[in-house]
């Protein structure tokens, strides 16, 4: 990392960058009142925008990993405002150079987009004793978050592990068509979480036996709604299965928008403290994830219709409408990140919110009106079966672990925030 000497200067060069026009990272935020853009929603902005543009080179849990270590660093950099400075010049400038520099490090291919983005948050800034105080402790403390965090086990390499498949046996997770490639996500469970003590802390119990009834039902279900050419799936459903396709962590940067949005009146501290909690919360529940699924290890539904088990018969030609990810089927992720997220920021904000759209990769032109935080919960329930990718009893497992995770990260918000 370059030392915070190096990186000042280099804010003093961005001012050419920032001469030939906004970063394109950066998307203008509603003014709070004075005409000065709100620091917090301009840097949600530029965060997501860092993200997306690094692409497939951040795995789910790593995406969250950024945002939950760029923001933790802002509102431990906003806890303490110096006696004699203006509070809303410290502030912006401090949130704002502590996102800048965590970002810098972790998404460096950004960099040149970063500065521009920094220059244009101070050329809104007074200059003077606030702004230069604020600059230093947001980069005092991003240094900080970072060091902490060296060696987490969220690196890409460290979260897809290799993982020995086990032999063959009803119940027992296999590589699925049609790539039948090696498990992935494994190495989540070995990672240090922010907040959870342990991976396994919340660790679910045992599925259902694939013989018994309530395995058999939701086993059905998948078999007939989450087929491929399924004659029992509306159209209806169909569109809510394929939306919810895409990745969490894209699909809920929105509503977490929404919901720092709604949290413009209150201190600059707390919305950054929303945004990363929101993101340490998810970054554990993945972790949690990981260890559930590995544990268990229960086989897909794609396995077990092909193969037949009980009372369903053998279907070897049985194909789900979307291709199965390459991991247990038990807990569902999608739904642990659901539960989760709902529950934080249900927690922060209540549980409904002024209506909102969001569209998806997966499901182009679509776009859907949501005016509660469950609203995307039952519908990511709901989607997985029609995927015929997940059971039922795995997507509520999820939902059950991710509110688990998020209401023990609730209780322990005050840790995140100390620094170490």
């Amino acid at each position: 990392m370059n030392s915070p000497k190096t990186r000042v200067a280099l804010v003093a060069s961005t001012a050419l960058l920032a001469a030939c026009g906004p970063a394109s990272s950066v998307t203008a935020a509603p003014a709070p009142g004075n005409g000065r853009p709100s620091v917090a929603l301009t840097w949600y902005d530029t965060t997501a925008d860092t993200i997306a543009k690094a692409g497939p080179s951040l795995p789910a849990v790593a995406n969250n990993r950024t945002w939950a270590v760029s923001w933790i660093a802002a509102a431990r950099a906003l806890q303490h405002v110096p006696s004699g400075v203006d509070r809303r010049d410290y502030q912006d400038a401090a949130l704002a150079a502590a996102v800048h520099r965590a970002l810098v490090e972790l998404v460096p291919s950004r960099a040149s987009e970063l500065d521009a983005a920094l220059q244009q948050t101070l050329d809104q800034t007074p200059d003077g004793p606030a702004e230069t105080l604020g600059s230093a402790a947001g980069e005092r403390q991003a240094l900080k978050v970072l060091h902490e965090r060296e060696g987490d086990g969220l690196d890409a390499a460290s979260v897809n592990a290799p993982f020995t498949v086990p032999p063959a046996a009803p119940g027992v997770w296999q590589p699925t068509p049609p790539a039948f490639a090696p498990a992935i996500q494994n190495g989540n469970r070995f990672a240090r979480p922010f907040l959870l003590k342990s991976a396994s802390q919340f660790r679910l119990p045992a599925p259902p036996a694939p013989t018994s009834k309530r395995y058999q039902t939701d086993l059905k279900e998948v078999r007939d709604f989450g087929a491929l050419n399924s004659a029992v799936r509306t159209a209806r459903q169909t569109d809510t299965a394929t939306f919810w396709f895409d990745s969490s962590p894209t699909l809920w940067t929105k509503p977490m928008r929404v919901a720092l949005a709604a949290t413009s009146r209150q201190p600059l501290r707390k919305q950054a403290e929303l945004v990363a909690l929101a993101n340490a919360t998810l970054v554990d529940t993945q972790i949690a994830t990981s260890d559930s699924k590995y544990t268990h290890q229960l086989w897909r539904p794609v396995t077990a219709i092909r193969a037949g088990v009980g009372e369903i018969p053998a279907d070897p030609s049985w194909t789900p409408l979307r291709p199965t990810p390459a991991h247990p089927d038990y807990p569902s992720g999608h739904n642990t990140y659901a539960g989760a997220a709902e529950t934080v920021l249900t927690a922060l904000v209540g549980p409904r919110t002024a209506p909102f759209t969001l569209t998806s990769a997966t499901a182009p032109g679509v776009v859907r009106t949501y005016t509660a935080w469950h609203q995307l919960t039952r519908e990511n329930l709901d989607a997985r079966v029609w995927l015929g990718i997940h059971t039922r009893l795995a997507d509520e497992a999820g939902v059950k672990l991710g509110t688990d995770v998020a209401r023990y990260s609730l209780d322990h918000t005050r840790s995140l925030f100390q620094e170490r």
